[in-house]
């Protein structure tokens, strides 16, 4: 699924130093206190080089670096910071003594408070679960080929030091170019579960998104069935490796990765098992209108505005589901997006430029190999014909792949297809990337610590050794 970032954030600066006692050299950091009780970390990093300033701002929680700010004003005892980019401004009152700024974050019309503090340099968020080396089993940096696309992909491949031939697995990320890692957020959930897994006695292979990381070939220009071609290149990988055992091969994917997953275990005898996280149980575009749905409600729209909002969509859709020549397509999107331009506030007009540039940047993303593709894709009829044994499981407030509409539409394709052997669970207080969350927002992904609930990882460990048992 494609994941949401908010654009809190900055641009190159210029200030005229007009109280030369201020240094403010350094990173000032804070919690911008959002109205719904989530603190988000913001951190704008400020130099002075020959009495002008330059600065940026970064939104780690949210991934966010070197957002560039516009002008920044110095007086006496206060700073003025613009950032254009993302229509916003802070205004703040310089304690030079405590070295602390007490001010108001403003943006999109609204206003938040944000005190920050000096530090030389800000350490970045805490992620207390991500395992640093030295690690108990051996790690390998490896290179495999597919040959469908005649493309090489890169990765890490992970097992137990003492024994052979063990049960193994591959991570398959959700949507967007991510590395081995499924790094967003500053989180690595990937590294996590190869881990947690490995230091139980699994052998794990994860890699880089095709065109992303170490790994060859055209993001852009991939589908889903681009990236099962490369899941289909990494079991054969898997095969080749004399500590693997090549009757206990599975496939764990997240997100559009169980998709993916279910893709490949629908042809391939040679797959034992599949975990679906967060996996789709619906046709694309049922996903986005739920999505869609849940998010601006959760941000606190009104029921009539999420209803406007879906219904621009839903054009949208049936325009890019159509039979239409891509010229076609184009010029009839253009006219939803005109119409969509114009009824945008002035404030974020100013975040997406001008009319044209706007309509050329929801052209291309609309118009993609991926999104296309996306929209129009079942994964039912590929559930049906899987044979192996299936965890699927949803986090309670997952937004994005809502539970209560895709964990019941797995089971039924699998009973449809005859298969018995599953076991579908909801997970409670859990969001989409398997976090103990208490929203469910996307905006909560960068601000939690925890990068995967210990309840998803002990879930599907349990499940994977009475399988493989």
């Amino acid at each position: 699924m494609k994941t949401i970032l908010y654009p809190f954030l900055i641009v190159l600066i210029t200030l005229n130093l007009n109280a030369q006692e201020n240094d403010l050299n350094g990173s000032w950091s804070g919690k911008l206190k959002l109205p719904n009780g989530i603190q988000l970390t913001i951190v704008f990093n400020i130099q002075n080089s020959d009495g002008k300033y330059s600065a940026t701002l970064d939104s780690p929680d949210q991934g966010a670096k070197g957002i560039p700010c516009g002008e920044v004003k110095v007086t006496s005892d206060s700073i003025d910071i613009d950032v254009p980019v993302i229509v916003g401004s802070y205004q703040g009152k310089i304690n030079s003594v405590a070295k602390t700024i007490s001010g108001i974050w403003s943006q999109g019309g609204s206003s938040f408070e944000l005190n920050l503090e000096y530090t030389e340099e800000f350490a970045g968020p805490n992620r207390p679960q991500e395992p640093k080396p030295p690690f108990p089993y051996d790690s390998e940096d490896v290179k495999f080929f597919n040959e469908k696309d005649s493309i090489t992909l890169a990765g890490t491949f992970t097992y137990p030091k003492e024994g052979e031939k063990f049960p193994a697995v591959i991570l398959i990320s959700g949507s967007g170019a991510q590395n081995r890692d499924e790094e967003i957020f500053n989180h690595k959930p990937f590294l996590v579960i190869s881990d947690y897994l490995t230091k139980d006695g699994f052998a794990v292979l994860r890699f880089d998104d095709r065109g992303f990381g170490e790994s060859e070939g055209d993001h852009s220009l991939a589908t889903t069935f681009d990236f099962a071609e490369d899941v289909r290149a990494a079991v054969k990988f898997l095969m080749s490796r004399k500590e693997v055992d090549k009757n206990k091969i599975g496939l764990i994917g997240h997100s559009e990765g169980a998709m993916i997953a279910s893709i490949v275990a629908s042809a391939d005898n040679n797959i034992a098992f599949i975990v679906l996280m967060a996996g789709p149980g619906l046709p694309g575009d049922s996903i986005l209108y739920l999505q869609t749905e849940l998010i601006y409600k959760a941000e606190g729209q009104s029921e009539e505005k999420i209803q406007e909002i879906i219904n621009g969509v839903r054009e949208v859709y049936s325009i890019l589901k159509s039979d239409y020549s891509e010229s076609e397509m184009k010029e009839k999107l253009k006219v939803k997006y005109r119409q969509q331009f114009e009824k945008i506030s002035d404030e974020e007009k100013q975040r997406y430029g001008d009319l044209n540039t706007y309509m050329e940047m929801e052209i291309r993303i609309a118009t993609s190999p991926w999104f296309r593709t996306f929209l129009k894709f079942d994964p039912r009829p590929f559930i049906e014909k899987i044979k192996c044994p299936v965890l699927a499981i949803n986090g309670e407030k997952d937004l994005q792949v809502p539970p209560k509409q895709n964990l019941p539409a797995i089971e039924e394709a699998l009973k449809r297809g005859g298969n018995k052997n599953f076991l579908i669970k909801e997970l409670a207080g859990l969001n989409h990337l398997f976090q103990t969350s208490q929203y469910g927002t996307i905006i909560e992904y960068g601000v939690i610590e925890e990068t995967i609930s210990p309840i998803a990882l002990e879930t599907m460990l349990n499940w994977l050794k009475g399988i493989v048992k």
